[in-house]
């Protein structure tokens, strides 16, 4: 059976209880940073240190007040705190603390998406090994072209979800900085030094400069990594369907025990999960956008990017994530038809070696293009009557004056198309 997506990690970063955390830990991280300099007495910081907390209940009967997220709070925060809270949010903004939690999230979010990343091509790369030598036919429009192999299909990609993992490593980096610069970004009532010590404990990095918030192509770009890697999974998700096709069966799906293709047919094995990736990754790239439409702000910020941000950036995480888990799902239970991709690969009755006929002719000192009519008219007509072209080019009295039966076993050996597997492997990393 198909396996639960069971990552309750990713959601988790998402919940009131996670933001809320590292609110808490922005603000009595900046307080240490005002105690160092001078600002907040030893006594007052122990006492905040000691009893800060909140109560997501109480914040959010706060806020239904109040009608603001981070004075619901801060407020709730000081009932817990006393006097001593009279420090917490000293010179900030409540976008200082929103957008550098928000970049906290937003790196736990990569972390659990590069290690989903890491499976899928963990195990592409266990296929591609398996099939290293499996001869198949590979397809251009759609229309068989000459032999592959499906280790060659597998490597690329594993390959192509290298670069995946490269996008969202530069992805994390571009979102993994942290702003404390007050009402605009003049750091007017907060020293630098305190951004800067807050960032660091934290694991991000002090922006160079913000406005009230950090701009917003940060996140857009965050938001273009994940739509790219969603790109790559319904690339691979629609190849895999494509070959389950009735007419081609050369991969299929895991079908588990008991699970049930149609209400109506019970003969139909579907595609189900590669179905269900293409359409989600259409969600991913809608998100894209949104976050693209982010980046034009109103002077130092305004909070239309805000309503958006709190849909898309949990929800492309998440779907990102359940992509990932469900390919590399696919992947490692993929059934491969070794008997389907050789029928296939001898569909066309060896059309498929026509360049290496054309190449031979060429070698043997014929013309480009008298070669080419020859082998295009003898193919013709093995489309035409079913024939070998083997056969075909072997009754042709002015092919063969060129050439011999042997040069024609050489040139219709499939062995010929794998010459240089070992190499593309190695150059891959398999």
């Amino acid at each position: 059976m198909i396996p639960r997506y069971s990552r309750p990690a990713m959601a988790a970063i998402w919940t009131d209880e996670n933001k809320f955390g590292i609110w808490l830990k922005i603000e009595v991280l900046a307080c240490e940073a005002l105690h160092r300099l001078g600002d907040v007495p030893a006594a007052d910081l122990k006492r905040i240190q000691q009893r800060a907390r909140f109560d997501v209940k109480r914040i959010d009967a706060i806020e239904r007040e109040v009608n603001h997220d981070v004075i619901a709070f801060l407020t709730n925060v000081a009932e817990y705190v006393g006097p001593s809270s009279r420090y917490i949010h000293k010179g900030l903004t409540s976008s200082d603390v929103l957008d550098t939690a928000l970049a906290v999230q937003l790196v736990q979010a990569a972390d659990l998406l590069l290690d989903g990343v890491r499976a899928v091509r963990k195990a592409a790369a266990a296929l591609a090994r398996k099939h290293k030598f499996t001869p198949m036919i590979g397809r251009s429009h759609g229309i068989h072209a000459e032999p592959i192999t499906f280790g060659l299909k597998m490597a690329l990609m594993f390959d192509e979800f290298t670069r995946a993992e490269a996008r969202l490593k530069a992805a994390r980096e571009a979102v993994r900085v942290g702003q404390l610069s007050g009402a605009v970004g003049t750091h007017a009532h907060l020293d630098p030094r305190v951004e800067t010590y807050v960032c660091r404990k934290l694991g991000l990095l002090p922006a160079p400069i913000s406005t009230q918030i950090l701009q917003r192509d940060l996140h857009a770009e965050y938001l273009n990594a994940l739509a790219l890697v969603a790109c790559s999974i319904e690339r691979w998700a629609t190849e895999f369907r494509h070959l389950q096709r009735t007419e081609v069966r050369e991969v299929e799906e895991h079908f588990g025990k008991g699970q049930k293709g149609s209400s109506a047919m019970p003969h139909k094995r579907n595609p189900i999960l590669g179905e269900r990736l293409c359409g989600m990754a259409r969600l991913i790239r809608g998100y894209a956008l949104v976050g693209m439409e982010n980046v034009a702000l109103w002077h130092e910020r305004d909070i239309s990017h805000s309503s958006a941000e709190r849909v898309v950036l949990p929800d492309a995480t998440i779907a990102l994530d359940y992509m990932l888990d469900k390919l590399a799902f696919v992947v490692r239970t993929l059934r491969v038809d070794k008997a389907g991709m050789l029928r296939n690969l001898n569909l066309t009755r060896g059309l498929i070696h026509s360049q290496q006929v054309l190449l031979l002719l060429t070698e043997k000192g014929v013309s480009r293009e008298d070669g080419y009519r020859l082998v295009q008219h003898n193919a013709m007509r093995a489309w035409e009557t079913g024939e070998q072209l083997r056969d075909l080019l072997q009754k042709d009295a002015e092919v063969m004056q060129h050439v011999t039966p042997a040069d024609l076993d050489r040139v219709f050996d499939v062995s010929t198309h794998f010459r240089d597997v070992n190499r593309t492997f190695k150059a891959v990393g398999l």
